[in-house]
């Protein structure tokens, strides 16, 4: 019998240009050498899940900030999904503001870079393994979770105004909400810094801050 082999894959989304996007690596090994994929790593026998999700993105990425991420699903039902041998995949998805990050090609990979999610779940895009199908599922889990949670402040900058929240929500639930309506939904996560800022012509906005609430 094969030897079962046990990976992590590992989705990175940010907001950029009021787009949705997700970080992806060119691969630089056979299989699917040059194929665009999420980074993604064997498991060591020595390490946790966690750690080796952490080693990941560092290895490939040249990320080290301790952002937030959670596990999101364990793929494994398709015994073919690496050409190679038998491979489970726990995959993990984190959030986080764009302007923190510092990402460079790492081992293995040919570049690394962000893509509007919308293109890479598009017919036209080819990646490598399942990882359509692992980045396909970690946007509905995002998408689901930002309307009952805190989540969303981890893709926003330590101090923001309230369109600029919202602007952000409208993009990962996919659709435009009522400003009333948002505003009461979050009154009680966030609170004012006492700051303004002036928009050109539009009158000044608060600046505000995430109140300090377990997600």
């Amino acid at each position: 019998m094969s030897k079962i082999s046990l990976a992590v894959d590992f989705i990175l989304f940010t907001i950029e240009d009021n787009q949705l996007k997700v970080l992806l690596v060119k691969r630089a090994e056979e299989p699917y050498r040059e194929m665009l994929a999420l980074p993604g790593v064997a498991v060591k026998e020595e390490e946790t899940l966690i750690h080796a999700a952490r080693r990941c993105l560092k290895e490939e990425t040249g990320i080290k900030e301790n952002i937030y991420m959670e596990q999101l699903f364990t793929w494994g039902d398709d015994i073919h999904r690496d050409p190679r041998n038998r491979v489970v995949s726990v995959s993990y998805f984190a959030l986080v503001s764009r302007q923190i990050l510092k990402e460079h090609a790492g081992q293995r990979v040919l570049s690394v870079s962000f893509y509007d999610i919308d293109w890479v779940l598009s017919d036209i895009v080819p990646l490598a393994f399942d990882h359509k199908e692992i980045i396909s599922y970690g946007r509905e889990r995002l998408k689901n979770k930002v309307q009952y949670s805190t989540i969303i402040f981890h893709l926003m900058d330590e101090e923001f105004t309230l369109p600029q929240l919202q602007k952000v929500y409208e993009i990962l639930i996919g659709k435009e909400v009522f400003k009333a309506n948002f505003r009461n939904q979050v009154k009680d996560l966030v609170e004012d810094t006492g700051k303004i800022i002036k928009n050109g012509a539009y009158r000044p906005s608060k600046i505000y801050k995430r109140r300090k609430v377990k997600d």
